[in-house]
């Protein structure tokens, strides 16, 4: 047998088990995703919309479920509709605990009771209790928290409505996601890139900007872009009229939302 023979069958045999080696781990794709489970509006015909948000995101260290909609009944509709593996999450991160955000914890806890549950410091002890009673094991977060590698809390922010944010730290930079931004979208940007310490590359989530006032959106646009952000998906809670506003002022790099929409966070 030739050299060179040797060294192709050598490199296929490598290949055949590197192959094996993923399939026996389960081992999460090279690219970070973020897939929409729950929102104002279906992306993919086979989902179902609703007001709320929820998404799942894999591939940045353990598979994370952000935020569970409004109804369990929609919510778990689109999980099956996506065949999501429920059993996979490996924490669950609640930005705040209204209702349009939470209602499909209860099932998760049901298909994996024991989750870390990761919440505002300030959410209320009556929701933290019901997420202790439904199986999951609650992780108040006051300060900014490392929570794995490369995945960050802001820590609790805002003043009447308490809330947290995501940040998953990928080559590209910080990504920011956000349930409804009740503390102001521009006050958890500065948190974030102070907290992170990189760029912001994406910020996809709730911009509670449906009540206000053009002038005011486009200043918070500008912000924005002073701040460095390359990509925005503003839905749910931001408003329609808003999001065109984001989606005219960023063009090609706005993100396009609603369920069953996945989204490349780039590679780890």
């Amino acid at each position: 047998m030739s050299s060179g023979i040797g060294r192709r069958l050598s490199l296929a045999a490598a290949m055949v088990v590197a192959v094996v080696l993923v399939a026996a781990t389960g081992a999460q794709p090279s690219t970070a995703t973020l897939t929409v489970l729950y929102d104002n509006s279906a992306f993919q015909p086979v989902c179902t919309a609703g007001w709320g948000f929820s998404a799942l995101i894999q591939g940045a260290g353990p598979t994370i479920l952000f935020d569970a909609g409004a109804e369990e009944a929609v919510f778990l509709k689109n999980v099956d509709a996506l065949k999501v593996n429920l059993s996979a999450i490996g924490l669950v991160f609640v930005s705040h605990d209204h209702g349009d955000h939470t209602a499909g914890l209860a099932a998760v806890l049901r298909k994996k009771p024991g989750l870390p549950v990761y919440v505002a410091a300030s959410a209320q002890r009556a929701f933290q209790g019901q997420v202790a009673a439904a199986g999951g094991r609650v992780v108040a977060v006051k300060d900014p928290q490392v929570l794995a590698p490369g995945v960050l809390s802001t820590g609790d922010l805002g003043d009447t409505i308490h809330e947290e944010a995501l940040l998953l730290d990928t080559p590209r930079g910080l990504v920011v996601v956000t349930g409804c931004a009740h503390p102001g979208i521009v006050s958890i940007l500065e948190r974030a890139k102070k907290v992170g310490k990189r760029n912001i590359w994406m910020v996809l989530g709730g911009f509670h900007l449906y009540e206000t006032a053009a002038a005011d959106v486009a200043t918070i646009i500008g912000r924005f872009k002073e701040l460095g952000v390359q990509r925005v998906g503003a839905t749910h809670c931001t408003g329609d009229a808003a999001i065109g506003m984001f989606r005219k002022a960023f063009g090609p790099n706005f993100v396009e939302m609603g369920v069953g929409r996945t989204i490349d966070l780039g590679g780890r």
